[in-house]
C-alpha cells in the first residue's frame, strides 16, 4: 500500500477509533471503501470501521454523547467526530439473514470478520485493512481484482444482486467511476434482472445517479447503465430512444457528448443535460417546449428530488434554447438569463449543446463576453418603479400595472431609460396608451 498523508483528520480520528477499539480488547478494522481507496493510493473521503464489539459496547466505550445508533439493529454505530473530521460508522461483524424486499435484510446476526466479508456487495469493496500493523485481510480475492480492474460480485452474482436490486446500479457505477470492467458472471446478472431495479426506492436510485452525473465518467456510466438494460428501467421515457435502430438515436448520442462536455458539472446541470434528450424526443413531434418542459419535472418527482433541484432543473430545460440568437436579441432579453440563479449552469448547457451538435460558438461567447464584462448592478439593476410608485401616480391598481412595470423594466435593461423621473414619464405615456 502508498503511503498516505497523516494531516487529513477524518483519517486520524478513523484511526484514534480503531486504537481504542483494539486498546479495550476488541478487533477492529478499516472496512470497504476506504480499503479500496487506500489500496489505489486515492485519499479515502470516509472512513468505515468493523469490529467484533456489539453495538452496546462501542456505545459504551465512546460515550452515548458521541455516538449515535443510526442502524443498531444491524450492528452500525456513528461516532461522532471533533470539529475538523468526518464521523465514522462502526459496524460489527454480521452475517444477513435472508433478503425480502430486495433492499435489506431481515435481520442480522454478528459473526466473523470472514463471514462479514461474504455478504459484501463486490470483491473490491470487500477487504479490511489494520491501519496500526499495516495488515490486508482479504477473503473474497479483491486485491486481485483491483489490481486486474475488475468489478466482481462476491459469490454468486445472481443472489448478491436478488439481496439489494440498487447493487445493480452501483456495479456501473464502479465499474464506470474506476475505469474497470465488469466480470462477465456480474455483468450477465445484472442484464437478465434488470427489470427488477424498478422495486428500489426512488430515493436511492436518485442517490447512484447524483454520484454518476457528477463524475467526470458519467457518459461511461451512462453507456453501461443502458448496454445492461438498466437505463430504460429508471428513465422508461427514452425507451424508444435507446432501442436498437431508433430514429431517434443519434439525439442520444449528442445527449452523451452534452454530458462528456460538461466539466465538474452540479447535479442539477448533469440531470438537465440528460432530460434534454427527453424533451428533444418531445419536440420532434412538433411539441412546444415550454409545453413539454412538464416532463422532465415529472421524471424528477418521480425520483423524489428536492423542490429545489426539481426547480433548477426544470428552469435550465424550459430555457435552454433561449439564449440562441443572443447577439440579435434585445439586453431586456439576455440580461434576466444571466442574471438568474442558474444563468451560468444555462451558459453552461448552451456552450456544450452547440459543440455536441457541431455548431457555431458565437452567440455563447457573446453571452460570456457579456458575463464577464457587466457589473452585477448593471445586469440586474434595483426596478426603477414599483406598484406603490404608480399608485402615488394617481393610477388604479389592475392588470395593466403588469403590463406598464414589464415595459418600465424592459426600457430600463436596455439601456433608454437609466433614472426614475424617465421611468415615471414613461409610465404615464404608457398608462394613457391602449393595451
Amino acid at each position: 500500500m502508498r503511503a498516505m498523508a497523516s494531516t487529513d483528520p477524518t483519517r486520524e480520528f478513523a484511526l484514534d477509533v480503531v486504537r481504542r477499539l483494539k486498546d479495550a480488547g476488541f478487533q477492529a478494522l478499516w472496512a470497504g471503501g476506504c480499503v479500496r481507496d487506500l489500496l489505489r493510493g486515492v485519499a479515502p473521503k470516509d472512513y468505515d470501521v468493523a469490529t467484533d464489539a456489539r453495538p452496546a459496547q462501542v456505545r459504551e466505550l465512546f460515550g452515548r454523547r458521541r455516538t449515535v445508533a443510526v442502524g443498531e439493529s444491524f450492528g452500525v454505530i456513528l461516532v461522532v467526530a471533533p470539529p475538523g473530521a468526518g464521523n465514522v460508522e462502526v459496524a460489527t461483524f454480521r452475517n444477513d439473514l435472508q433478503y425480502v424486499d430486495g433492499r435489506r435484510p431481515e435481520g442480522v446476526v454478528f459473526s466473523t470478520p470472514e463471514e462479514d466479508a461474504r455478504r459484501r456487495d463486490f470483491t473490491i469493496n470487500g477487504m479490511f485493512y489494520d491501519p496500526l500493523t499495516g495488515d490486508v485481510l482479504d477473503y473474497v480475492g479483491g486485491q486481485q481484482d483491483l489490481e486486474a480492474g475488475v468489478v466482481r460480485a462476491i459469490g454468486d452474482a445472481h443472489a448478491r444482486m436478488s439481496e439489494d436490486k440498487l447493487r445493480m446500479l452501483r456495479a456501473v457505477r464502479f465499474a464506470a467511476a474506476l475505469g474497470f470492467t465488469l466480470d462477465e458472471a456480474t455483468a450477465s446478472a445484472v442484464w437478465e434482472m434488470a427489470d427488477s431495479l424498478s422495486v428500489v426506492s426512488a430515493e436511492r436510485i436518485a442517490q447512484e445517479l447524483k454520484r454518476m452525473l457528477v463524475d467526470r465518467h458519467r457518459r461511461r456510466a451512462l453507456e453501461l447503465a443502458r448496454e445492461l438494460g438498466l437505463l430504460p428501467v429508471v428513465f422508461p421515457e427514452l425507451r424508444s430512444m435507446l432501442a436498437e435502430g431508433a430514429s431517434a438515436a443519434d439525439e442520444w448520442q449528442v445527449t452523451l457528448e452534452i454530458l462528456e462536455r460538461l466539466d465538474k458539472p452540479g447535479f442539477e446541470l448533469a440531470m438537465a443535460a440528460l432530460l434534454q434528450a427527453v424533451a428533444a424526443a418531445e419536440e420532434s413531434t412538433a411539441a412546444d417546449v415550454r409545453q413539454i418542459a412538464g416532463t422532465p419535472r415529472d421524471i424528477c418527482r418521480r425520483l423524489r428530488l428536492s423542490n429545489r433541484e426539481i426547480e433548477h432543473v426544470g428552469w435550465l430545460l424550459e430555457h435552454r434554447h433561449d439564449l440562441q440568437h443572443a447577439r440579435s436579441l434585445p439586453p431586456a432579453a439576455v440580461k434576466p438569463l444571466l442574471a438568474h440563479a442558474y444563468g451560468r449552469d444555462l451558459l453552461t448547457l448552451s456552450r456544450a449543446q452547440r459543440e455536441a451538435r457541431g455548431e457555431n460558438l458565437d452567440d455563447v461567447e457573446f453571452c460570456e463576453d457579456l458575463l464577464r464584462r457587466t457589473p452585477t448592478a448593471e445586469l440586474d439593476p434595483p426596478p426603477l418603479l414599483g406598484g406603490n410608485d404608480l399608485i402615488q401616480q394617481g393610477h388604479q391598481p389592475g392588470p395593466q400595472f403588469q403590463r406598464i412595470l414589464q415595459a418600465i423594466r424592459e426600457a430600463q435593461l436596455n439601456r433608454e431609460i437609466t433614472t426614475r423621473d424617465e421611468a415615471l414619464r414613461l409610465a404615464e405615456a404608457l398608462a394613457e396608451s391602449p393595451p
